[in-house]
């Protein structure tokens, strides 16, 4: 007994096709039989793909309830502490990194740095709020934040608009990487001690300022740069 692969339908011993889709039958002991013609149905199915609207909706969807969800049952049930804010802030910041992934993808990316930026002080703010403390909100979450963002753009603008190659990625990778240390180390210096003294930032800066000029030594030497880029294979 047997039945068609593709719809299942049980043949006859005799049938050359099913009667049902046309699907030729191949017998498997005879492999010479219907040589070229193959037993499954040429046309594909496809399946409809998730529009990015549809996506976006589900997300907020799912976002704006846990933020709900959570804050009735601070309010209701536990009451001791307002535990939610720092769920609520989670959801803030991942609805607004969803904006430009998901539902608004023709969105600036300086643009969409800066929402992010914002998201995570609002919710630093929600956390200094929590626990009745703002002061460290001020004088080092909120200005980290901020080095970070401006960081961030001006190494989205380099790469955007000055000239882009792997060197000078590099270029511009490490020089963000020594500024963001050196800036983290004076933040918390001034917040924990109230004066600066560089020490674990100065060796990373040290180690930046050696790779940079190195790179530029490489970038301003024709020569030296085709022989690097052969030999990366870049």
């Amino acid at each position: 007994m047997s039945y068609c692969v593709n719809c299942g339908v049980e043949l006859c011993a005799s049938a050359k096709e099913c009667p049902l889709c046309n699907t030729p039958v191949i017998n498997p002991k005879n492999p010479g039989q219907g040589q070229g013609v193959s037993p499954f149905p040429k046309e594909k199915g496809q399946v409809e793909t998730v529009k990015r609207k549809d996506m976006g909706i589900l997300l907020s969807i799912v976002v704006l309830a846990t933020a709900i969800t959570c804050g009735l049952l601070n309010l209701l049930v536990f009451k001791a502490t307002a535990w939610s804010l720092a769920v609520i802030g989670v959801c803030v910041i991942l609805w607004v990194i969803f904006i430009p992934a998901v539902i608004y993808t023709k969105q600036p990316v300086y643009v969409s740095v800066l929402y992010d930026g914002l998201a995570v002080s609002i919710y630093l703010y929600m956390l200094a709020y929590m626990v009745d403390s703002f002061m460290w909100f001020w004088q080092l979450g909120f200005p980290i934040v901020a080095l970070l963002t401006v960081v961030t753009e001006a190494f989205i603008f380099c790469v955007r608009k000055l000239p882009k190659s792997f060197l000078t990625v590099g270029l511009y990778s490490f020089t963000a990487l020594g500024i963001v240390c050196v800036g983290l180390e004076i933040m918390i210096d001034l917040y924990v001690h109230d004066a600066i003294s560089l020490l674990w930032s100065a060796v990373v800066l040290t180690v930046c300022i050696i790779i940079d000029v190195t790179i530029i030594a490489m970038l301003s030497i024709r020569r030296l740069r085709n022989a690097v880029r052969r030999r990366l294979h870049f």
